[in-house]
């Protein structure tokens, strides 16, 4: 509401006449949803940096965007230029677009095998850690007064910063130095400093994998669409990705403000108990990287699936007889916050690890560009129609995402091989040899 009246006083000042309804929806409209073309095409161009610039070079040069995101947010109710908010949040949603495609690479590769799945749950926690601190940052006692939101947009800078004071003391990622660059010496040193003087293990996985592709060149995103040889890692990582956003999280999060409100919170400590669900996320995507090594990525991301699929039921149930009962409402929030839960346990973070594991050196770059650039129109398309599915279906919505989540059970179940503890080769091999019984008709 505070961008709200800062836009129609912007409006009146220039013309003086107030704002149309129409207008300010399209342009407040326009301010949210450009956040996802920002970070479609920094999906599109993620990849391109890692190979040019290396995985270490990407992340840094990425800060430049959110740095300018900040200065332009910041600087948009002291000039009294709406239109810089929308330029922020397009490059805000670049940075975010490109730092989901390269972080996760860097962290998988820079991992022992040992580790690989803990490390790469880095990016889920701290992307929940995020939501629950802007959360917070949000609050009225805060940032969430009308004088202080621009502050608030201009906190997107202090990760950068701190990611320019501490990641130029971290090494470029071993296997992109060996590999894309054939940098021996400086792969040898890059191990040495992660890993210790004993690092033997880690340099002969990596000359395996160099050795199997010599002569082969990072692949484009068009010509891994082509690559028969990876086609049910595609398919795998495409579906994961699609599912990710169109599994119903989105939907519960919509419904959690409803259901607090008929649980008899008032309204004025109805954003406290939000809070409560961003946490709640925050503490699942931790809990799944302490259990990941242990349990393995399969067993994690199906029970996820299954798990949401019972909450979708118990979901549609609850919401169908809100007036049934007063305990009905209170039933409804477990749901919220158990589906969240689900969705932390598995499809919140598995889903990346499994997009660096699935494809070795010459072809993770693209993998990640296609997979970002599904992820994101898939979350552009579900803000798109998900309010016309909530207004046509209204609660049973659910029952559309419990087929998506079923299924994505399903699939994995029978499709995508246990990667815990394995080379990127032997997860390469295994995966194909699983699946050639089964392969698509040519």
């Amino acid at each position: 509401m505070y961008v709200h009246e800062f836009i129609n006083q912007t409006w009146r000042e220039r013309y003086q006449t107030d704002i149309s309804e129409e207008i300010l929806t399209l342009l407040w409209s326009t301010i949210v949803s450009i956040f996802t073309v920002g970070g479609f095409i920094g999906a599109t161009i993620g990849g391109t940096l890692s190979v040019k610039l290396g995985r270490k070079g990407a992340l840094l040069t990425n800060n430049i965007f959110a740095l300018t995101a900040a200065l332009l947010m910041g600087l948009s109710y002291p000039t009294g230029l709406f239109e810089l908010l929308i330029i922020g949040r397009f490059f805000t949603g670049i940075n975010a677009g490109v730092a989901i495609c390269v972080q996760p690479q860097y962290l998988g590769e820079i991992a022992p095998t040992a580790l690989r799945g803990a490390m790469g749950m880095g990016t889920s926690i701290f992307i929940t850690a995020g939501i629950f601190i802007g959360q917070v940052n949000g609050l009225k006692e805060l940032l969430g007064k009308e004088e202080y939101w621009p502050i608030l947009l201009t906190t997107t800078c202090i990760p950068a910063f701190l990611q320019l004071l501490i990641l130029p003391w971290f090494p470029e990622s071993p296997r992109y130095l060996l590999i894309d660059k054939g940098d021996e010496e400086g792969c040898k040193k890059a191990l040495k400093q992660l890993h210790g003087a004993s690092y033997d293990d880690e340099w002969e996985d990596i000359e395996k994998e160099k050795n199997n592709f010599s002569g082969f060149q990072a692949k484009k995103p068009w010509e891994l669409l082509t690559d028969r040889s990876v086609r049910w890692q595609l398919l795998t990582i495409v579906l994961l990705n699609i599912a990710q956003q169109m599994n119903g999280i989105n939907a519960i999060y919509f419904y959690a403000g409803y259901l607090f409100k008929q649980s008899g919170i008032p309204a004025h400590k109805i954003p406290y108990v939000t809070i409560g669900t961003g946490a709640c996320e925050c503490i699942t995507a931790l809990t799944c990287g302490m259990l990941i090594e242990c349990l393995g990525r399969k067993v994690l991301i199906t029970g996820g699936y299954t798990l949401m699929s019972i909450c979708c039921i118990l979901f549609t149930l609850t919401l169908s007889f809100q007036d049934a009962s007063p305990v009905i409402p209170y039933l409804s929030m477990i749901c919220v916050f158990a589906f969240i839960l689900s969705f932390g346990l598995g499809p919140g973070g598995v889903t990346n690890i499994l997009t660096t594991e699935l494809f070795t050196q010459t072809t993770r770059p693209a993998a990640y560009m296609i997979a970002g650039s599904v992820n994101w129109l898939s979350f552009f398309l579900i803000g798109l129609v998900f309010p016309f599915i909530v207004l046509g279906l209204q609660q049973y919505c659910f029952l559309v995402f419990l087929v998506i989540c079923s299924l994505m059970a399903t699939y994995i179940f029978f499709v995508i091989p246990e990667t815990k503890n394995k080379t990127f080769l032997e997860i390469q091999n295994e995966f194909q040899s699983s699946n050639n019984k089964n392969a698509l008709p040519c």
